[in-house]
């Protein structure tokens, strides 16, 4: 589905069902060097179990037209207008390591349109180290081999998504360089500077009220499950209701553990629209 956003063109793949006002509404928010592919099983399956489905493609990302957006809270704010573009008056947000981000962000500073928030691959702060930027910046290729290496915990996950067999890092390699190849130059950069810079988390947390949960891969080398202490102090102290799941699978959890990443968020979601039906 295409629908403009901030006088912009912008993609959310739906599923392949239509938006239906009376159901709840997930929106899914990819990563660095993403896009909304990286939810195919996951987005998939909310949308033909009653769910409106929005796996976005960022500004810059793919389908939907640039430029990026430099800081993770333009980003928010941009989700905010997606869905008045649709007439979502709320959703369910759900992000992967950048995407995480951006959930966090909404939800703390629209908590009247965040119905739940599932965090991904997280941690607060999301440091990146100046020798990946710069590689970003100036050796993309090198920056994506290194990512590509870094967020996968074996060679051979199974099963795997696409579907049992797949080369793993070679999927998510190849779809890192389509990205690059589609998108504006330094891509990859501007989503880890936005990453890097992304100050205020601590703060968003204690702002967030809406039940949020935590999905992380136990042998995550990039955000480490122990990161996030202080990320879930801070959303404990604003009384928002937390949880966590670990799964054995590094940070590419939606292809290295895709069943149970999806069994972690749907269990989460119903729950979610559970509480706001009753």
């Amino acid at each position: 589905m295409i629908v403009t956003v901030q006088g912009k063109p912008a993609y959310a793949y739906t599923g392949g069902k239509r938006f239906d006002p009376a159901l709840p509404t997930a929106v899914f928010v990819h990563g660095a060097q993403h896009d909304h592919s990286v939810w195919a099983l996951q987005s998939r399956y909310f949308a033909h179990h009653g769910f409106n489905v929005l796996a976005v493609d960022l500004p810059g990302h793919c389908r939907s037209e640039g430029p990026a957006k430099t800081t993770i809270e333009a980003l928010a704010d941009w989700l905010a207008d997606l869905l008045d573009a649709v007439g979502a008056p709320a959703a369910l947000v759900i992000g992967h390591s950048m995407g995480s981000l951006v959930a966090l962000d909404f939800a703390g500073r629209h908590p009247a349109r965040a119905l739940g928030a599932a965090l991904l691959a997280t941690a607060v702060p999301m440091a990146v180290s100046d020798a990946l930027l710069a590689a970003a910046l100036e050796r993309e290729p090198e920056a994506i081999d290194l990512v590509n290496r870094w967020s996968h915990s074996s060679i051979a996950a199974k099963p795997s998504c696409p579907g049992p067999g797949f080369w793993l890092h070679g999927v998510n390699q190849r779809l890192m360089e389509r990205v690059s190849a589609r998108g504006e130059a330094h891509l990859f950069h501007t989503d880890f500077a936005a990453c890097n810079a992304y100050a205020q988390g601590l703060e968003r947390a204690a702002q967030v009220r809406c039940p949020v949960r935590l999905v992380l891969g136990a042998k995550d080398m990039m955000t480490p499950p122990r990161a996030t202490r202080a990320l879930v102090q801070a959303l404990q102290s604003g009384g928002a209701p937390v949880d966590v799941v670990t799964l054995e699978a590094g940070h590419a959890l939606m292809t290295e553990q895709p069943d149970a990443t999806l069994d972690a968020l749907f269990a989460f979601a119903r729950t979610v629209a559970a509480t706001q039906s009753a």
